[in-house]
């Protein structure tokens, strides 16, 4: 735990803690490491809180800590999604050492959240990505590897993350189905229609072939030009420069193209639940957020 390093002095009881919460988290939660990191440096900044107010140890921590605590984010101006998250955090660990009776009551359980701003998701309208697919050059090994991600990506609205995962088993060329290992190891199958079919087919049989020459062997579908498995990061820079060859000037992020797969299914009339179990959203709330964009583009039709 490098971070629990910064907290001086404090009770080691806490830290021992921590490793608790952390191993509920990989063990029970299968939370990725990004977000555990996330939750022990939200829970070390609060025990150096717990420092500077001299609480001794966690039982001591009251509701009005958890407002006080509260109160010192906002005076330093942390954003309302950073507090909201950081609140969220402790609240989960409290949660979990009262489960475990290390603690009798949560003091963050009344401690309300700031209300959000919600953003609509960034996204492509059609026409744009049509000029995007039309301005890869599949006449070369990169070009073909690009439109096959491109394809595959929109076809099913899948995570970087979890296209960066794909091995070559989890294609069922002959149904057009994939298999999808999402968040929290997680698990789900999705459809991809005749382009993405046709798309991945030439890639496998050619440039993917050519990528990873003799000496590379391993069962992921998507590599770099070393023929290595390509990278979250890998895919950004591809997506990158996809963007500027197609001569636009609008900042693009891959997630853009997971939004616009929602958002063009909601716009061509598919049902909120089929595209929340397609998204692998566990919470329907989370696919709602489409719906504002749908409304939009309903009420720019109307008008």
């Amino acid at each position: 735990l490098g971070a629990t390093k910064e907290v001086n002095g404090m009770d080691t009881v806490v830290m021992d803690l921590l490793q608790e919460f952390i191993e509920y988290l990989q063990l029970e939660k299968n939370y990725s490491q990004l977000t555990i990191d996330s939750y022990e440096h939200d829970l070390v900044s609060f025990f150096m809180f717990m420092n500077e107010q001299s609480i001794p140890n966690i039982n001591e921590v009251t509701h009005q800590d958890a407002r006080l605590y509260l109160t010192k984010l906002y005076e330093e101006r942390y954003a309302k999604k950073s507090i909201s998250r950081k609140i969220s955090s402790i609240r989960s660990f409290f949660k979990f050492l009262m489960r475990e009776s290390k603690v009798e009551a949560n003091p963050f359980a009344q401690v309300s959240l700031p209300k959000l701003e919600k953003k609509l998701p960034d996204f492509f309208y059609e026409e744009e990505l049509e000029v995007l697919f039309q301005s890869i050059d599949c006449s070369n090994p990169v070009g073909q590897r690009n439109k096959a991600l491109l394809e595959i990506m929109y076809a099913t609205g899948i995570r970087v993350s979890e296209c960066a995962s794909i091995q070559l088993g989890d294609l069922d060329q002959h149904l057009s189905v994939l298999l999808v290992r999402g968040k929290g190891k997680k698990e789900r199958y999705v459809p991809y229609g005749k382009f993405a079919h046709e798309a991945i087919q030439v890639y496998i049989d050619n440039g993917r072939k050519k990528l990873m020459g003799e000496n590379n062997v391993h069962p992921f579908l998507f590599v770099n030009q070393r023929g290595n498995p390509i990278t979250t990061r890998g895919i950004r820079y591809i997506f990158d420069e996809m963007i500027k060859k197609a001569g636009s000037s609008k900042h693009i992020h891959p997630h853009m193209i997971r939004h616009s797969f929602a958002t063009h299914l909601l716009n061509h009339g598919a049902d909120l639940r089929s595209v929340q179990e397609l998204l692998g959203h566990s919470s329907i709330s989370a696919t709602q957020n489409y719906t504002h964009v749908t409304k939009e583009h309903l009420r720019k039709t109307y008008l």
